[in-house]
């Protein structure tokens, strides 16, 4: 297959990147695009290049595969920074013309043109520190140069795309094209060829004095810092732009490699790589393909106007499919529809949406006290209170209810789907749907298919979670699905590390420095000790024997301390819900290694990650090996997604394999000779460990499911 089609018209060469389907820049792109290029300055008919992409788009990055490869074996291949270079000093003009994407390499590639053009809807960015790495082929020398410093430190440091109006008028596109791009592209370099060539490398007026950009560059540092915390890539960024303004080009063009290099080969790159290739393994499920059929959602319903109803309706509205929301009761409808208003007012404030847009949200949202009009729905998403016997009675209700073919999801976050479904007189159309908390922010969907769910409800699912912008991750139907259920051991241990002399504070903070969005007792006194009180029945049955549960949460529940809504849990609380140590946790925490017979102790912040994250860990295994989880990857993007895992360790099952199997199965098992039975090693991480394994070889080898989620 030709990778970069060539031909000329009207003394134009016309170079065509055809590498489906984004045109990934891999080496056999660089390399032909290298070549093309070359004939194109070597051809007596040519006067002017155009460099344009197949299909839908320019290019839309490097390869990543290439990236991964190179990241994995410490050594790093790449000719697009003398493919670049040979561009820029070609002795013709060379034109990009840009439609749908130019991200990473590909705005690189544009970068070093003379000049470009672009479709309205196209976009360019420089989103490399979402990878763990920077530009390495002259983004953070050129860019600045085009666009100015702090679009440039904009565009490097967080990642974020920009449009092709917001690219013309910050200087990185010179035309936009209306109508057929080639065409424009070509009127274009007719105009431009009487320049002659314009080298990105020759111009100086944006990048300013080290006075001027003094304040833009600490003002990005300290932003980095607080919204990109402990990621090295950002400040990397920074720097690398930082040498632009200071340094002959070449120089800070061989900085920024030094720092590329150095980046792609850290473990942030490695975790964040692979973080990018389980979202996409992800919406691979055995049985379900690119052509399933799959019921269209037009109109949706959902049953309960709580915080999870109102956010699950929004889901919908945002992606324009109209949506009843019910309550039996006036004042929560109300409630609801003032909070929804509210936020979507707040997005207006922040210029996320327009005001007709809210209005239009908002008109998708129908207000119910009844299910009036639910036999219209093609999907029913019940978010009612998480009691078994009050989901049932809603089943036993939408059964009768629903039309032929609806979708009934229930949005429990622990219980069994099974007995759920067993109420509903079609249980094949049963699935559970576990959307996080709120729904309209959050990104993650557990999708959970019940024995009786048919496969069409499941690949519906997926399909709809696509569409509302979700990230589905398949789960299989045990208590707590695949979050839950980890974030029990998670936290038994952590509750245990009080009774052994730690203080919820210094729990979290060791925590939260690891890199944990938030600890486990502020994370459970935001979301309420009675939501994790009541589920604690339904994850007793997971319990071997001979396991040592922790005693304090039941003191502080009967004292009526949930968390933020009473102002007293683990912490205690301000008018600014500032957490405060309490003397009266204190005097729990003594009460309750006593009764244990646990003497009290220094526990360090490493042994603190350790128990927590092994506890975490070892919990996902047994998952895998018991078949609730595809793939341990799934694991990964559950726990980034829905806990506040830090995306830059890759997840808790790509951290152990970061650490080893054999490194951690020792420890686990030192955990075991001193604390018992919650120490007991999952079968498939033993294995692992002793044949010399890792998830990730695991995952490569297991690639169809296990009978759980079948």
């Amino acid at each position: 297959m030709e990778l970069v089609h060539y031909r000329i018209e009207d003394r134009i060469a016309i170079l065509t990147i055809d590498n489906p389907p984004v045109n990934a820049l891999s080496p056999t792109v660089q390399e032909s695009l290298r070549e093309a290029a070359a004939r194109a300055m070597n051809d007596s008919d040519v006067d002017a290049v155009i460099l344009t992409g197949a299909g839908n788009t320019f290019i839309a990055g490097a390869d990543i595969r290439q990236l991964e490869r190179m990241a994995r074996d410490g050594a790093v291949r790449s000719i697009l920074p003398q493919v670049v270079r040979e561009i820029e000093a070609a002795p013709k003009p060379f034109i990009a013309a840009i439609h749908g994407n130019a991200f990473g390499g590909g705005l690189e590639v544009a970068l070093a043109a003379h000049y470009r053009i672009a479709t309205p809807e196209a976009r360019v960015g420089q989103p490399e520190v979402k990878l763990g790495i920077i530009p390495g082929a002259g983004g953070t020398q050129r860019l600045p140069r085009l666009a100015g410093v702090e679009t440039a430190l904009e565009m490097c440091a967080f990642g974020e795309p920009v449009g092709a109006h917001d690219a013309m008028r910050f200087g990185i596109i010179d035309r936009i094209a209306e109508g057929d791009l080639l065409a424009r592209a070509i009127q274009f370099t007719k105009e431009v060829s009487r320049l002659g060539p314009r080298p990105t490398r020759e111009i100086t007026s944006q990048t300013g004095t080290p006075a001027s950009n003094a304040s833009l560059f600490a003002a990005c540092r300290e932003r980095a810092r607080k919204t990109r915390k402990n990621l090295l890539a950002p400040m990397a960024a920074i720097e690398a732009i930082e040498a632009a303004t200071e340094l002959p080009f070449d120089d800070g063009c061989r900085k920024e490699r030094e720092i590329f290099e150095r980046l792609l080969v850290s473990s942030q790159a490695k975790s964040l790589i692979h973080v990018f290739f389980a979202e996409r393994a992800a919406g691979k499920i055995p049985g379900i393909g690119k052509d399933s059929d799959v019921v269209p959602i037009q109109e949706a319903a959902v049953a309960g106007a709580g915080m999870m109803g109102r956010g699950i309706a929004m889901c919908f509205a945002n992606a324009g499919i109209p949506v009843l929301l019910k309550d039996a009761k006036q004042d929560v409808l109300d409630v609801s529809m003032k909070a929804i208003e509210a936020t979507y007012q707040g997005s207006v404030q922040k210029g996320r949406i327009t005001a007709d847009e809210m209005q239009n949200r908002l008109s998708k949202i129908q207000p119910r006290l009844d299910y009036a009009g639910f036999e219209n729905a093609d999907i029913i998403i019940e978010a009612a209170f998480e009691s078994l016997e009050v989901k049932r009675a809603v089943f036993a209700e939408l059964g009768g209810i629903a039309k032929p073919g609806a979708i009934l999801a229930t949005n429990t976050s622990y219980l069994n789907i099974d007995e759920i479904a067993e109420a509903c007189a079609r249980p094949e159309s049963v699935i559970g749907l576990h959307f996080f908390s709120p729904a309209n922010v959050m990104r993650l969907l557990e999708v959970v298919p019940g024995k009786a769910t048919a496969g069409l409800v499941t690949a519906a699912a997926h399909a709809l979670a696509k569409r509302l912008g979700k990230l589905a991750v398949a789960a299989g139907n045990c208590p707590g699905f695949i979050g839950n259920r980890m974030l029990r051991a998670y936290r038994r241990e952590a509750q245990l590390l009080l009774e052994e002399g730690a203080s919820p504070r210094h729990v979290d903070s060791a925590l939260e420095e690891w890199g944990m969005a938030m600890g486990p007792f502020a994370a459970q006194d935001l979301a309420g000790i009675d939501i994790a009180m009541s589920s604690r029945h339904v994850f007793a049955a997971l319990e071997r024997l001979g396991t040592r549960m922790p005693r304090v949460m039941e003191a502080l529940y009967e004292r009526g301390r949930l968390g933020q809504k009473t102002r007293a849990g683990w912490y205690r609380y301000d008018d600014k819900r500032t957490r405060l140590s309490d003397p009266e946790v204190d005097a729990i925490l003594d009460r309750a290694a006593h009764e244990s017979g646990t003497a009290r102790r220094a526990i360090s912040a490493d042994e603190i990650v350790e128990r927590t994250i092994y506890a975490l860990i070892n919990e996902g295994a047994r998952l895998l090996d018991e078949g609730y989880a595809l793939r341990a990857s799934d694991i990964d993007l559950v726990y980034i997604n829905g806990y506040g895992f830090p995306a830059y360790r890759g997840g808790p099952m790509h951290y152990a394999d970061e650490v080893g199997l054999p490194i951690m199965y020792e420890r686990i098992l030192e955990f075991r000779a001193t604390h018992g039975a919650n120490w007991e090693p999952s079968a498939l991480l033993a294995r692992l460990a002793e044949s010399g394994g890792s998830f990730s070889t695991w995952d490569s080898d297991h690639a169809s499911p296990l009978g759980a989620i079948e």
